[in-house]
C-alpha cells in the first residue's frame, strides 16, 4: 500500500551491490504493453511513450534509442518478457548492478499477472500500520479520500485480496515496524528470500538515498498539465534521507481523533491486531 515504507524498503535493497531498484514503473499495467504481447518493438515503445506509456520512463536515466534499437534487435519470436528483461538488465547496469527489481505499489493487486510474464518474479509486501499509513496518506495528492477511518478501511481490504491473490506466489511479507526496530534482522530475511547475501552496508541506505531520490521527475498528464512536481516528489520520501527512526510507528495515536478511530471497520481491526505495531 501507499505510504507504507515502500521507498524505505527500496533504499535498503537498493544499496545492495548485486541489485538495482528503479523508482515506480508502472508500465506493467498500461492495456498498450498488455496488447503488444508478442511485438517487442510495440512493447518497448509503450514502456518509453507518453501518453500511451509511461509517464515515468524519465526517471530511469535510460537512453531511449538504445533500448528502442536492442528491443528492436531481439531474437525472432521474442515476447512481452523478454523487453521487460532488457529493461531491467540496462536499468541494472546502468548502476553497476547484475539484479534488477521493482517497486510500484500499484501492482499489489496485479501479483498474478506480473508472475505470468515474469514467472521468475518474487513478491514482498510491506505492511504497516494502517492508521499510520492513513495519516500520511490523506495528506498525499494520490489519496483517494481525505477521509482518515476510510483509509484504514481501504488499505485493510486491499491487503486482504493481495494476501488472497499471493496464493502460489513466491511472496513474503515484511512489518514495517520491523524495518525500523530490527532492519538488520529483517533485511537478512528479505535477502535470503531473493537470493542475494546480506550485506551491512544496507543499512546505511540513507547515505545514497539523495543520489537515488534525483532521479524523480515531475509528472505530468496527457494534456501536459503538472500532476506533481520534482520538490513535492522529494518532499513525500524525505524520511529516507535519515537512519530510521522509532517515532515513525503509531503517529496516528497524536493525529487521529476518537471520533476517527470509532468508524474503522471490523476487518480492519482485526487486521491491526495481527500486525501488532501497537494496535
Amino acid at each position: 500500500m501507499p505510504r507504507s515504507g515502500t521507498t524505505l524498503l527500496r533504499m535498503m535493497l537498493d544499496s545492495h551491490s548485486d541489485l538495482a531498484i528503479p523508482p515506480e514503473t508502472g508500465f506493467l499495467l498500461g492495456p498498450r504493453i498488455r496488447a503488444a504481447s508478442d511485438n517487442p518493438s510495440q512493447a518497448a515503445s509503450a514502456i518509453t511513450g507518453f501518453p500511451d506509456g509511461s509517464p515515468a520512463w524519465a526517471d530511469f536515466g535510460l537512453d531511449e534509442a538504445v533500448f528502442l534499437q536492442q528491443a528492436r534487435s531481439l531474437p525472432v519470436g521474442a515476447q512481452l518478457e523478454d523487453v521487460l528483461r532488457l529493461f531491467y538488465q540496462l536499468y541494472a547496469q546502468a548502476h553497476g548492478k547484475t539484479r534488477a527489481g521493482d517497486k510500484t505499489p500499484s501492482y499489489l493487486l496485479s501479483m498474478p499477472d506480473v508472475a505470468r510474464v515474469l514467472p521468475e518474479a518474487r513478491f514482498i509486501h510491506i505492511i504497516r500500520d494502517g492508521r499510520d499509513v492513513a495519516v500520511s496518506w490523506r495528506q498525499r495528492w494520490f489519496a483517494p479520500t481525505k477521509d482518515r477511518a476510510e483509509l484504514v478501511n481501504i488499505w485493510a481490504e486491499q491487503i486482504g485480496r493481495a494476501r488472497r491473490l499471493a496464493a502460489g506466489l513466491a511472496y513474503r511479507e515484511v512489518r514495517f515496524a520491523d524495518l525500523i526496530r530490527e532492519p538488520a534482522a529483517a533485511l537478512q530475511d528479505l535477502c535470503e528470500f531473493v537470493g542475494l547475501n546480506y550485506q551491512p552496508q544496507m543499512l546505511r541506505y540513507f547515505e545514497r538515498a539523495p543520489l537515488r531520490l534525483a532521479e524523480h521527475r515531475a509528472r505530468y498528464r496527457i494534456d501536459g498539465s503538472l500532476v506533481v512536481s520534482k520538490e513535492d516528489r522529494l518532499l513525500q520520501q524525505a524520511g529516507v534521507r535519515s537512519p530510521p527512526r522509532l517515532e515513525r510507528i503509531g503517529v496516528w495515536r497524536r493525529e487521529m481523533a476518537a471520533d476517527e478511530l470509532s468508524r474503522i471497520g471490523p476487518a480492519a481491526r482485526m487486521l491491526l491486531e495481527e500486525i501488532s505495531e501497537g494496535a
